[in-house]
Order: C-alpha cells, then sequence, then structure tokens
C-alpha cells in the first residue's frame, strides 16, 4: 500500500473494503491490541462497515485500563500523605480504586498534580527540594523511554526526592498470554503501530509462527485500520502466518534503537499483573537495581497493599476480548464516566469509553444511513 498522505479518501476505502469482501470466505476473529486503534474503530464504524464475516475483538490494549487495581491503592495511599507532590497523566486522575480515585484525593488535600511529561515531574522535585515527587509512570512500550530518561535525569541531577510508581506492561508476553487461553477466539492481531515504532518487530514473527497467526503492524487512521484488516485477511485466506509491517511510515523493523537503549539500561523485565486478566510472566518492566532508589513502591512502604475487584464489573473479560462492552449489565447504566466502576470506562483508550462516548449502546448492526455517517471516509 502506497503512503497515505491524505487519510479522508473516500475511493482508497472503498477499494479497501471491497477487496476485504471479495476475499474473505469464511469467518475471522482478529484482535486489535492498542486503545487508540479501539476508538477509531467505533468512532468511524469500521466494525459494522466490514462483512460479516470479519468479527473485531478490542483486546488488553488500553495501559490505563490494564493497571492493577493494587497498584492503583498504592497510588491513592503515596498521593495522600504529606509532603508528597504526585504527577500523572490527566487520564488515571479519574481511575477507580478502593472506594476513591485521584481527584478524590486532591479534593481532600493531596498535592495531586497533572502533568505532560515525566520530565516536568523531575523539574518539580528541583524546585521543591523539601517534597518528595512521584510520577506514576504507566504504560506500554510507548512511554517507557521517557520514564527511563527522567530516572536518568533524576540521578544526573542528584536528586533524591524524585521516584516513580512503575507499572509498565509490554505487548507480546500478552500476545501470547491471549493465543494460550482456552476461550481464545483469535484467529490474526493488528499490532499496535506506536508500540512497534519503539520496539521494533523482533519479537513478533517467533508469535506468529508458534501460534500460526498473522501479525499485520497497523497505524491508527481509520484507512490504516482497513489496511491492516485487507492485509490480515488475505493471510489468513491464503493460510499464511507472517508479521507484515502496513504502517512503514512511522515503523521500522529495528524500531528506535536508542529509545531501546534507555529502556534497557533503567528497566528490567518483570512479571506483571494486568487488571482483570491477572499475572502474565515477563509482561513488565520494573526498575533495574542499578536505579531502585527511585521506585516509589519501596520508598513509601506500600508494597503490602492487597484489593478486590468490584463484581458487578466485567472489565476483565472486556479486557480479554471475551465480551464486548454492550456485554456487560452494568454498561450505561450503573456504569458511566461519572460513575465508573473501572478504568475501561474513563480511560481515554478504554473500549467501554469508546462505546459510550460514540453512543454504541447496544453491539447490534447500525443502519445503512448511521453506517453511513459513521464511515470513515464520508
Amino acid at each position: 500500500m502506497r503512503y497515505i498522505d491524505e487519510f479522508n479518501d473516500p475511493e482508497l476505502a472503498r477499494r479497501l473494503l471491497d477487496e476485504i469482501r471479495a476475499t474473505v470466505t469464511r469467518p475471522w476473529a482478529l484482535m486489535e491490541v492498542c486503545g487508540g486503534q479501539t476508538h477509531s474503530i467505533i468512532r468511524h464504524g469500521i466494525d459494522q462497515l466490514l462483512p460479516e464475516e470479519v468479527e473485531l475483538i478490542h483486546g488488553p490494549g488500553c495501559p490505563v485500563c490494564v493497571t492493577p487495581l493494587d497498584v492503583i491503592d498504592k497510588a491513592l495511599e503515596i498521593a495522600a500523605r504529606p509532603g508528597v507532590i504526585f504527577c500523572s497523566f490527566g487520564d488515571m486522575l479519574r481511575v477507580p480504586g478502593t472506594g476513591r480515585d485521584l481527584f478524590r484525593v486532591k479534593g481532600e488535600g493531596g498535592d495531586v498534580r497533572v502533568v505532560y511529561s515525566p520530565l516536568d515531574a523531575v523539574d518539580l522535585a528541583r524546585r521543591h527540594p523539601d517534597r518528595q515527587v512521584v510520577f506514576f509512570a504507566i504504560g506500554f512500550e510507548t512511554t517507557a523511554p521517557a520514564n527511563a530518561m527522567a530516572v536518568h535525569q533524576a540521578r544526573r541531577l542528584g536528586l533524591a526526592n524524585f521516584s516513580l510508581l512503575v507499572s509498565h506492561v509490554r505487548v507480546p508476553p500478552a500476545i501470547e498470554a491471549i493465543m494460550t487461553a482456552p476461550a481464545c477466539r483469535v484467529r490474526g492481531f493488528l499490532a499496535a503501530g506506536h508500540v512497534c515504532s519503539v520496539m521494533g518487530t523482533d519479537e513478533y514473527p517467533d508469535l506468529a509462527e508458534r501460534h500460526r497467526v498473522p501479525i499485520v503492524v497497523t497505524g491508527f487512521e481509520p484507512l490504516d485500520i482497513l489496511e491492516g484488516i485487507r492485509r490480515a485477511v488475505h493471510q489468513l485466506e491464503r493460510g499464511e502466518h507472517r508479521v507484515e509491517n502496513a504502517y512503514p511510515r512511522a515503523v521500522r523493523e529495528q524500531g528506535n534503537p536508542a529509545a531501546v537503549r534507555m529502556i534497557e539500561e533503567v528497566f528490567e523485565v518483570t512479571d506483571r499483573n494486568w487488571r482483570g486478566i491477572g499475572r502474565i510472566p515477563g509482561s513488565g518492566w520494573r526498575l533495574a537495581d542499578a536505579f531502585r532508589a527511585y521506585d516509589a513502591e519501596h520508598r513509601f512502604d506500600v508494597t503490602g497493599i492487597r484489593t478486590e475487584e468490584p463484581a458487578e464489573c466485567r472489565a476483565g473479560e472486556v479486557l480479554q476480548g471475551l465480551i464486548k462492552p454492550t456485554d456487560c449489565a452494568a454498561f450505561g447504566t450503573t456504569c458511566t464516566p461519572r460513575t465508573p466502576l473501572g478504568a475501561t470506562m474513563v480511560s481515554s483508550e478504554g473500549a467501554c469509553a469508546a462505546y459510550y462516548l460514540y453512543r454504541r449502546m447496544t453491539d447490534s448492526p447500525a443502519p445503512k444511513s448511521a453506517a453511513q455517517e459513521m464511515n470513515p471516509v464520508g
């Protein structure tokens, strides 16, 4: 596919959809492992424009959503302490912990601040030497380089009052966990372009070969997603299982070597719990021994917190692709953006938030006029 300079290209979109329809002969379930792609799919009604044989399953591609409840509670505990400036990106403030969220802590007097970069938190530590500054370091591989750089910079500046509360997760082990789950229906993946722009594609060929699934690295615009689906369906119909890069304007096979070196210096691979999914071996990062002094979890001794998910919330099943948000009885009733039961309803990349925001209140096909309105190129 040529590089796309103009994303709003109706003719190209029609050709892609026509080719998908002409190619598919049997049911195939594809999973996107990126919350940004999920929002684009729901916003533009891409899933409703596809032939009925092609099903899109929303995977655990929202880093906010998979942050474990006990880590959220650790953040709340640290943020409420005197003398602490707790820094986070804005999408974490409404994520419910046990009984409250960071907005509530802020309203109760905690110094909780929204920052736009972890380096902003480093600067706060430099300007407030009498305060402990903590940055909530969550995310997939995409945000890891900047968080690693923040720790590196804090050490260079000799800042003893800066630390990270780390909950980083890695995509390839999540794909492994999905494919080995007993109820797995996934037959192909749309891989997250922003993750691969950092890490490259080296870890994916082995997954594709062992599980016999095509993995297509895909961008976020509607045409990017349609092209990724087209390539995945072509492979499936031919019995192929390769890694393809459908996002070459941003992704190289080797990724960003400088960013990878920074990650490998500051972090080390560890097992990680995923909210609603459980423990996935080798699926996260923690601070390496040389940087362990900057670990907020140990600095504030919050390692013993234990939690229980609300029984009414089925976000875990949504994150595993077992159900759609509309299959949950709480969706849009007791669980809304104002009264969220889980992170999938309040995160900017959460599947429940996408369904609610774009008024996908049922999973029934849209009427023709609505589908035309949601046409990604109309």
